[in-house]
């Protein structure tokens, strides 16, 4: 995210918190009985006053000694009653409102990632995967916070501040009408304070992000940090990233607590002249010495809640902040869309068909540069064709779009004759298996590995998927053979082990269109032999397509197309090619003859 958005983001209302109304209106039931148990507990809360004056004036005031007992018994017996109901109330206030900040924050996290998820890959140009994780962790942290404890404490002590007000207006009203009045002029100071706050929350948890994404982005290449020595730049890099969210944090903390002073100070002091004009009324005999202990009780209760509601104010602006950043992420839109009136593709009988229809595509982070321009080519069922060219040539693009991680600007691709933007993404993308250059292994053991291809497949297809991709011999000898805990991004495999078991989920997948890109590219000579091997089986009664660099693994194919800045230049049969003397006959010298 660049600077200027995220300023313009900082210039959002605190009314941004309405963005949790839909995660909080599936629990209507239970936010209505945690504000039930909430007006009890602070309605018990504005009884104990009462309960004090009567204990007072009946039973310490009383001239009877006998009488004086007695009333002392039942005071303390009511005041008993009254904290046992606080706690009750308070007990179940607690429960409900935790639960809610829990269930609410665990509702957005996974709606967060699961929109992420169904991000296309122009998302990630402009976003980092560590900024992106910051708002699922940290963000949903700070709306827990204010939905299962602040908001709770906000509105509780919001109830006692108002009662308590009321009540000290009833027995002084003239007195509590000038604090009022002096209590209106500490808001508009705070308000500006509180814009303030908030601007500062969301710039402090912006730069929080910005450190996980650096520490993401280097743990991932912590191999390349280590060969290039550079630990201690990219720990002075974090550093300074931290620094500037401790500094960001100083400020708004600084800020937040010249707020809460302010407001405390201002309330205090406005209060204890309410309460000096309470005690000259009882020196004056206007009212008892029980109606100044309930006086004195009920001015504690509005100062307490003042402050409190100054702390859950700043809480309140800090959430507005990082629920702004959380339903900015719910509200990306991907590019590539469901279709609105969706096709079925017929039944597949083997291979698929494939047809590029005057395809031009200039990626979103590159408009100036031509990816594809007028690129069309088809292929019959059951065809393997290769695709070759320099680097930058448009062959990794030609699969970009066939899976619809991009839309062309122009033209169509068709798949089994039905043009791939009127299928279902899911349809579409289950009929092609990709073996990418950069095998990717999840944190989980061989079998789970494989079966991401196909997660119904018995235990008995997933080794019989491996032994077809010449991966089942080395995975029996792992520790715990297919049970084998593989490490992160599989650290514990030979990068040859490692797109053997790529290669051996796309077999389990079985789908009819097969999308090779450099597929043997980390295998040793042995191993390439052998996934050939596999793979040769693997393309039979199915359409693939194949990228490759080094020409020997592209010889037999049925056709080979040639791209280069986007366009086909030469397609037909390897010997066709070299005796054309054209570009691929330029790249097969430089490689056969190395």
């Amino acid at each position: 995210m660049t600077e200027a958005s995220r300023h313009d983001l900082n210039k959002a209302p605190p009314r941004a918190l309405g963005g949790l109304l839909p995660f909080l209106m599936p629990y209507r039931g239970r936010i209505a009985a945690a504000l039930l148990f909430l007006v009890l507990a602070a309605l018990t809360t504005l009884a104990f006053p009462l309960a004090l004056k009567e204990l007072i004036d009946q039973g310490l005031v009383a001239s009877d000694p006998g009488a004086r007992i007695m009333a002392l018994r039942e005071h303390f017996l009511a005041l008993f009653g009254v904290g046992a109901l606080l706690g009750l109330f308070s007990a179940l206030r607690f429960y409900s409102v935790t639960w809610l900040g829990e269930r609410v924050t665990a509702d957005l996290r996974k709606a967060v990632y699961a929109h992420v998820l169904k991000q296309s890959p122009e998302f990630f140009e402009t976003t980092q995967t560590g900024e992106v994780l910051s708002r699922i962790t940290t963000d949903t942290t700070v709306v827990q916070t204010l939905v299962g404890s602040s908001l709770s404490m906000g509105l509780r002590n919001t109830v006692m501040g108002i009662g308590a007000m009321v009540m000290l207006i009833a027995t002084n009203p003239l007195v509590m009408t000038q604090v009022l009045g002096m209590l209106v002029l500490v808001v508009l100071p705070a308000l500006y304070f509180g814009r303030r706050v908030r601007k500062l929350s969301r710039a402090s948890q912006d730069r929080v992000a910005d450190t996980s994404a650096i520490a993401a982005e280097v743990l991932n290449a912590v191999t390349v940090v280590q060969s290039y020595t550079a630990e201690g730049r990219e720990a002075k890099r974090f550093a300074e990233a931290s620094e500037s969210a401790f500094d960001t944090a100083r400020k708004r903390t600084r800020v937040r607590s010249m707020l809460v002073a302010f407001i405390i100070t201002a309330t205090f002091g406005s209060l204890v002249w309410g309460l000096y004009q309470g005690t000259q009324a009882v020196i004056a005999g206007k009212i008892t010495a029980g109606h100044l202990g309930q006086t004195v009780v009920y001015v504690t209760l509005l100062v307490s809640s003042v402050a409190v509601l100054s702390e859950v104010w700043g809480d309140m602006l800090r959430a507005a902040g990082a629920t702004e950043r959380l339903v900015e992420l719910l509200n990306t839109q991907s590019p590539v869309r469901e279709p609105a009136t969706p096709q079925a593709l017929p039944a597949s009988t083997g291979g698929a068909s494939v047809s590029l229809e005057g395809l031009r595509f200039n990626y979103p982070s590159r408009p100036q540069h031509a990816a594809l321009s007028e690129l069309s080519l088809a292929i019959e069922p059951g065809q393997t064709v290769a695709l070759v060219g320099p680097s930058g040539a448009g062959k990794s693009t030609v699969f970009q779009l066939l899976l619809r991680f991009y839309d062309a600007q122009a033209g169509r691709v068709r798949l089994d004759g039905v043009d791939i933007a009127a299928l279902p993404l899911h349809e579409l993308r289950q009929r092609i298996g990709l073996v990418p250059q950069d095998s990717v292994i999840f944190s989980t053991n061989a079998l789970e590995n494989i079966r991401y291809g196909r997660p119904e497949a018995s235990d008995e297809d997933v080794r019989a998927a491996a032994k077809a991709a010449f991966a089942d011999e080395f995975i029996r000898q792992l520790p715990q053979g297919y049970e084998t805990f593989l490490g992160e991004r599989g650290v514990r495999l030979s990068g040859g082990q490692r797109q053997r078991i790529s290669i051996a989920r796309a077999m389990l997948k079985n789908p009819p269109l097969l999308l090779l890109d450099e597929a043997t590219s980390a295998l040793d000579a042995e191993s390439e032999r052998m996934v050939q091997a596999a793979l040769e089986v693997a393309m039979r009664d199915r359409t693939t397509l194949v990228i490759a660099h080094r020409l020997a693994t592209v010889q037999k194919a049925d056709r080979i197309v040639v791209l280069d800045q986007g366009r086909i230049v030469e397609q037909g049969r390897h010997e066709e090619l070299v005796q054309a003397g054209g570009v691929y006959a330029r790249l097969a010298a430089l490689q056969f003859q190395g």
